[in-house]
C-alpha cells in the first residue's frame, strides 16, 4: 500500500506553520475548541500553531513530552486533508484520534470507551484514495495494544472491537438498511465517520495511527450527552491519549 504522489512544489494548503512547530506525536480531536480545551487544560507551554479555517492546533508538552493537539473536522474528506499533510509534509509519526460515537451493542453504555481494532465502511474512499479496494482498514496494533494496557492501569471502562465509519450521520438517516449490510463476521460496537480514513492513510505512510471513541448516545437508549458536554466532559479520553504517549 503505497501513499499517492504529491507534486514537489506542492505546499501544505490547510496547515500554515513551520515544519518544527509540529511535533512528531499528534492528539486529534474533531472540533476545533476540544482542542484548544487540551492544549490549555492539559498541556505545558501550549502555543497555538494553525489557525486556518479555525482548525486550531496547539503544540506544548504533556508530562516532558512534546506533542501537538489538532482538531480534525468531522468526515472522512476533512480527518483525510488533515492527516494527509501531518504524514506527507510534516513529519508526523503517530496520531491518535479522540472522538465520540454512537454505541450499536446494547450492553455499551454512556459514557463507556470504545478502542478500535478495525474500522469499516462501505464508503469507497480506499479505492479513491490509492486504488485500494478494502472496505477494512486497521490501527496501528502496538500502539492500540499500549493504548489498552494504559486502559486497564487506569481502571477503566472501555470495549476493544469494531467500528463502522459512515458517511452521514447516522441518527439523521435510516442507517438500519446500512447496518443490515455489514458482513455477519464484522461485529461493530460503534459508528462515528472518521477512524477508516484515518488508519488507511496511516498505513499507506506506514505511520501510527490508533483511535479512542467516547461513547455519546445509542441506539438502545435515549440518553447522549449534549454538546456542551461532549466539549468538556471527555476528560477520561483525553487522558487516556495523553498517558498511552509517555
Amino acid at each position: 500500500m503505497l501513499a499517492p504522489k504529491v507534486m514537489s512544489h506542492i505546499k501544505p494548503a490547510h496547515i500554515e506553520c513551520q515544519k518544527e512547530d509540529i511535533a512528531p506525536i499528534v492528539i486529534m480531536p474533531g472540533d476545533p475548541l476540544r482542542a484548544k480545551y487540551i492544549a490549555e487544560k492539559f498541556l505545558e507551554n501550549a502555543r497555538l500553531v494553525n489557525r486556518v479555517r479555525n482548525m486550531y492546533a496547539y503544540t506544548g508538552e504533556y508530562k516532558g513530552v512534546r506533542i501537538t493537539v489538532m482538531a480534525h473536522g468531522m468526515g472522512m474528506p476533512s480527518v483525510s486533508i488533515y492527516a494527509f499533510e501531518l504524514f506527507h509534509f510534516f513529519g508526523v509519526e503517530k496520531i491518535i484520534r479522540i472522538g465520540t460515537c454512537g454505541a450499536l451493542q446494547q450492553e455499551i453504555d454512556i459514557p463507556d470507551l470504545i478502542i478500535a481494532n478495525e474500522s469499516y465502511t462501505e464508503a469507497n474512499f480506499a479505492y479513491s484514495y490509492n486504488g485500494d479496494p478494502t472496505h477494512l482498514a486497521y490501527p496501528n496494533k502496538e500502539l492500540t495494544n499500549h493504548i489498552i494496557n494504559t486502559a486497564k492501569e487506569k481502571n477503566l471502562k472501555y470495549h476493544v472491537g469494531s467500528v463502522m465509519c459512515t458517511e452521514q450521520f447516522g441518527f439523521y438517516s435510516d442507517n438500519e438498511h446500512v447496518l443490515k449490510r455489514v458482513p455477519e463476521e464484522i461485529r461493530l460496537l460503534g459508528e462515528e465517520m472518521e477512524t477508516f480514513a484515518l488508519f488507511h492513510i496511516a498505513n499507506s505512510f506506514e505511520k501510527e495511527a490508533a483511535a479512542i471513541l467516547t461513547v455519546v448516545d445509542s441506539k438502545y437508549k435515549e440518553a447522549f450527552l449534549t454538546p456542551e458536554q461532549r466539549e468538556t466532559s471527555l476528560d477520561a479520553m483525553i487522558t487516556l491519549a495523553l498517558d498511552s504517549i509517555l
